[in-house]
């Protein structure tokens, strides 16, 4: 459990350090003059950037797994590089042609206000595929001699850059905007430090044991990028659920500022998919792992307790800036998601697992299932008067998704398990 820890623990600092990053531009959003347009907008250009990206932020997971020697080496990159300029044109389509109006308008369901802040956000996130997909390798190889720390480091230094570039900012930028600008801006800053130590630190040998060519790499990776875009289909879907409510705008607001402390205090948890990659060797290993995830998620999912409860002036009105009407709203959705670390960590303990038995086709066919779940709930929710808000709606939508994820995943091991009893993962 040590060992898991030491790999761990900087993972889970870089994951909070970048969820910070998104809380901070909320909190530099609430205090804009038109703040729930703001918020409202940056949060549904998050949402369809991280649609469109998502593919790209498996990165990491396939250069850990593919990585053996040059051959493998280029071919990651290639396949890499491949992502980035089709994840680029599809922003761009987005962000200057009809298609975008009509997936903000007709799909997600948006005010005309909205949209269009939403639009400029996602032109000025255009380059940024190409620099997440750099960090995303970099941040692979340097797990791979695991120096997870320095990962962190980027990372920290990435916040230092991210108020850097909302004080140059201010004053020339529209709110969604001046989101967007920092983050490319910070992002680029933590890509280069990144690049760097990789350059330094790795050693790429001439070859490897079992190397892939692109192909190879592009038949692993296809189950797990399809799987991370279905991923995000999830919260598309509940936007567009959503944003129909008598309450749209200020739901849609309220949900972002969420999913920022989703990702802050879960998002952590995703990382013991790379972890399962990188130290998984025997079955003893997988139930060593269960018990280090169980004790983080319960400490994750305590502090989101607090928050929501006693801390929610100090957190969300001092820090956030949220006004006393907006913390009441979202209060008891935030308590509810303290389960959620849990089941991040569970589900991607599984994640981890069927990626280190070479079993990626799994994965992809429980997202697929999960997103399938949602869809099911999207007309009966559309054509019945609301029952709740639509915060609520929303949160409840986001923990039954993740929980059938982990239920399914958990009955395909135990099926694999019993089917293969000599493999030393059983």
């Amino acid at each position: 459990m040590r060992e898991v820890g030491w790999f761990f623990f900087p993972l889970l600092l870089n994951v909070q350090m970048m969820s910070i990053s998104h809380s901070i531009i909320n909190a530099a959003l609430a205090r804009a003059a038109d703040a729930v347009t703001a918020l409202a907008a940056f949060s549904v250009a998050m949402v369809l950037h991280i649609f469109v990206a998502s593919p790209s932020y498996q990165n990491h997971t396939i250069t850990i797994a593919m990585v053996r020697g040059r051959k493998s080496f280029r071919a990651t990159a290639g396949f890499i590089l491949l992502m980035s300029m089709a994840i680029a044109a599809l922003l761009a389509v987005l962000a200057f042609t009809p298609a975008g109006l009509f997936v903000l308008d007709r799909l997600l369901g948006v005010s005309p206000a909205v949209a269009d802040a939403a639009r400029a956000a996602l032109a000025v996130m255009m380059p940024l595929p190409f620099v997440t997909g750099l960090r995303g390798f970099c941040q692979g190889l340097v797990s791979q001699t695991r120096r997870t720390g320095l990962i962190s480091f980027a990372t920290g230094v990435r916040i230092g850059a991210l108020f850097l570039f909302l004080w140059l900012g201010y004053g020339h930028f529209d709110g969604p905007q001046l989101g967007a600008l920092a983050l490319v801006g910070c992002v680029t800053v933590e890509t280069v430090l990144i690049t760097f130590f990789a350059w330094r630190i790795c050693r790429i040998p001439a070859s490897g044991e079992a190397e892939r060519d692109l192909a190879g790499v592009m038949r692993f990776a296809f189950p797990l990028v399809t799987s991370s875009g279905l991923q995000q289909v999830v919260p598309l879907v509940i936007n567009a659920i959503i944003s129909r409510f008598p309450d749209g705008t200020l739901a849609l607001a309220a949900f972002g500022v969420i999913r920022g402390f989703i990702f802050l205090l879960a998002g952590p948890m995703r990382n013991l998919q790379q972890a399962c990659l990188a130290l998984l060797r025997h079955a003893e290993d997988y139930r060593v792992m269960t018990g280090f995830s169980n004790r983080v998620s319960l400490a994750l999912g305590a502090t989101t307790l607090l928050i929501a409860g006693p801390l929610n002036t100090p957190v969300l009105g001092g820090i956030m800036g949220l006004d006393e009407g907006m913390r009441a709203y979202i209060r008891w959705p935030l308590a509810a998601c303290a389960l959620y670390p849990w089941l991040i960590g569970a589900t991607h303990l599984l994640r981890g697992w069927f990626s280190r038995a070479h079993l990626t086709g799994e994965i992809g066919r429980a997202t697929f299932c999960k997103v399938l779940l949602l869809l099911a709930c999207w007309p009966p929710l559309a054509l019945l008067p609301p029952v709740a808000s639509g915060t609520v709606v929303a949160i409840t939508l986001l923990i039954g998704a993740e929980l059938y994820e982990a239920w399914y995943l958990h009955r395909q091991r135990c099926r694999h398990i019993a089917g293969d009893a000599g493999n030393p993962l059983q």
